[in-house]
């Protein structure tokens, strides 16, 4: 694929670059972490923003609220919001990145009629019930049930690492429908509001002080057969698809994030007194930051190929390989802000006009990155048996 820009693609960047140049100035101020109502409006707000421009969800189809667009211009709209310091998707991460991209790929046209709009324009946010307190990594070892009563399933258990559930319209769920068939084959994806009754949400705190994780508890939560995205118990099928694109497309922003980072750090690195110089004084420091640009380099590299992928259809198992490597090379980043900070990188404020602030969060925040959307060792295992052809773990 030639990812030089053609002519109708520069004109779509330089579209872009004006209007966020328009546009980003006029945003309020961001709330406070612990604001989840404020968040929710204001995550909301910048998404009607984007679907009222024609930006909200770019590469999806132009028949469900997309624009329609090409890999290339998916990449560039992905690269120039993130270079602008245009926000996140913020709370509706799993409707943008996981559900949508699922229900466009698996669900009924009914299906995504009903929703896909919705998510694009913020009027609907949503969670992810995957992960229970004993089946994580296993994620096919879930035990919430789910028994079928005429039209609706009746839905039994737990779910815990819940993201966003505080404020979230519905939910991507996986239930056991079927407890005597081997537990890769008994699972179901349902979507489930979350005004149903007999459902508790119990937000959880985080080691930053933040509660975007919750644990979430059914209590005979029924929940409309129609609402069942795929076959019945054809969930685990469906589930790799969602965890393809989680894994393939969902850390674009955040690749494009470190390379700034990096660029960062060096000017950090050339402020930062040591000994009788500065940090930036040091040859095996300055290797080091080299060392890390090169591999954020090849991250974006590989982020193109799958975004690629991703463009003609489902995210591959390279998908893999890229949530490995990135999130390993983000926390070799952060330990390397941390030795050039020294002691200040213990700091959650700005200390002598540097942004210790920012790379002490972002050093916390990266401890989860090797867990979340599936462990270090479950990547290997996957990248191994499905790309190298090992032999299976036993």
């Amino acid at each position: 694929m030639d990812l030089r820009d053609s002519d109708v693609e520069r004109a779509f960047r330089e579209e872009l670059r004006d209007w966020l140049a328009t546009t980003l100035p006029t945003l309020g101020e961001k709330p406070h972490h612990t604001d989840w109502p404020g968040r929710r409006a204001y995550d909301t707000a910048w998404q009607r923003l984007l679907f009222d421009a024609g930006y909200a969800g770019v590469n999806w189809p132009t028949e469900y609220g997309g624009r329609g667009a090409t890999p290339t211009e998916h990449l560039i709209f992905l690269e120039e919001t993130e270079r602008a310091g245009a926000p996140y998707v913020g709370v509706n991460f799993v409707g943008l990145l996981h559900a949508g991209p699922t229900i466009v790929t698996e669900g009924t046209p009914e299906q995504r009629t009903a929703h896909l709009p919705k998510i694009l324009s913020g009027e609907e946010i949503w969670c992810q019930g995957f992960s229970e307190p004993s089946s994580g990594s296993d994620l096919a070892s879930m035990r919430t049930r789910a028994v079928r009563d005429g039209d609706s399933y009746v839905v039994n258990g737990h779910k815990i690492w819940t993201s966003h559930a505080e404020v979230a319209d519905y939910c991507e769920l996986l239930v056991r429908t079927d407890p005597d068939a081997p537990k890769h084959k008994g699972i179901s994806w349902l979507m489930m509001s979350m005004d149903s009754p007999g459902l508790t949400v119990r937000p959880l705190n985080t080691l930053l002080g933040s509660s975007e994780f919750s644990e979430v508890f059914f209590d005979d939560v029924r929940i409309p057969v129609a609402n069942r995205v795929g076959e019945e118990n054809d969930g685990w099928r469906v589930t790799m698809v969602t965890l393809s694109f989680e894994r393939g497309t969902a850390w674009v922003d955040q690749i494009v994030d470190s390379v700034r980072l990096v660029g960062d750090l060096a000017a950090i690195a050339k402020k930062v007194t040591s000994h009788t110089g500065v940090a930036w004084d040091d040859r095996g420091l300055r290797r080091d930051i080299g060392h890390m640009a090169a591999e954020f380099d090849g991250l974006w590299a590989l982020t193109k190929r799958g975004v690629t992928e991703a463009g003609s259809g489902v995210p591959g198992v390279s998908a893999s390989v890229l949530k490995l490597r990135y999130t390993e090379a983000r926390q070799r980043l952060m330990d390397l802000g941390a030795r050039v900070l020294d002691r200040a990188s213990v700091s959650r404020t700005d200390i002598a006009g540097l942004p210790t602030g920012e790379w002490t969060t972002e050093r916390l925040n990266s401890l989860s990155y090797t867990i979340a959307a599936g462990t270090s060792q479950i990547q290997r295992n996957i990248i191994g048996e499905r790309i190298l052809g090992l032999p299976k773990e036993r």
